[in-house]
């Protein structure tokens, strides 16, 4: 079972100049073992556009961890994207991509080549890393795919991929105000959406 979600939450090309920031994870239960990764794009206005994840059957850890990166890659080379900046919580993977580690494995080898290789298409490009704490909606994601390959219901969290939302420019949403901040009973909007509040008494 392979399930892969390109997610854009807006059209990337519209604004493609600029960093975009990309926090990827993999992982595996096992090592080897079920494996999935999870990755994150953000617009050089830090907006979300992309969320991607994928179960990739019986992996290990790195292979996860390289499969997280291309993934990303190859979202932003179909974007238009120019300068884009990954963050991994893959001292491995990272310290491999910026040449200061050898890949000694034969499985992992051909995965960094192809990601040196469309590293190098980008204007600008960087790759730096985390520790686990700066990385945790990949993470969530690629334990998302995991558990969605293995046949486990995924409890999906508030801020779960959907798809955005066409809106009429007249169209009305009911809430409720909780410590300042309006809830949604009827929807949910796009990140970034202008409104106008009517309060109702």
């Amino acid at each position: 079972m392979s399930e892969s979600l390109f997610s854009g939450m807006e059209p990337a090309s519209t604004a493609a100049s600029g960093w975009f920031t990309a926090h990827c994870d993999g992982g595996s239960r096992g090592n080897p073992g079920p494996a999935g990764y999870g990755a994150i794009v953000e617009d050089p206005r830090g907006r979300v556009v992309a969320r991607l994840s994928e179960f990739l059957g019986r992996q290990t850890n790195n292979f996860a961890e390289y499969k997280g990166l291309l993934a990303v890659l190859a979202w932003a080379r179909q974007n238009g994207v120019r300068q884009l900046r990954v963050i991994s919580d893959s001292e491995l993977m990272v310290k491999q991509v910026q040449g200061q580690y050898k890949v000694a494995s034969p499985a992992l080898r051909p995965l960094w080549e192809e990601a040196r290789r469309v590293s190098r298409e980008f204007e600008r490009f960087e790759i730096s890393h985390t520790l686990r704490g700066g990385n945790k909606e990949a993470d969530r994601l690629a334990n998302e795919a995991m558990d969605k390959g293995m046949g486990r219901s995924v409890a999906r969290p508030s801020i779960a991929v959907e798809q955005p939302v066409k809106i009429d420019s007249q169209q009305e949403f009911e809430g409720v105000i909780r410590n300042g901040v309006v809830e949604l009973i009827n929807g949910k909007l796009p990140e970034g959406t202008r409104v106008q509040v009517r309060v109702r008494k």
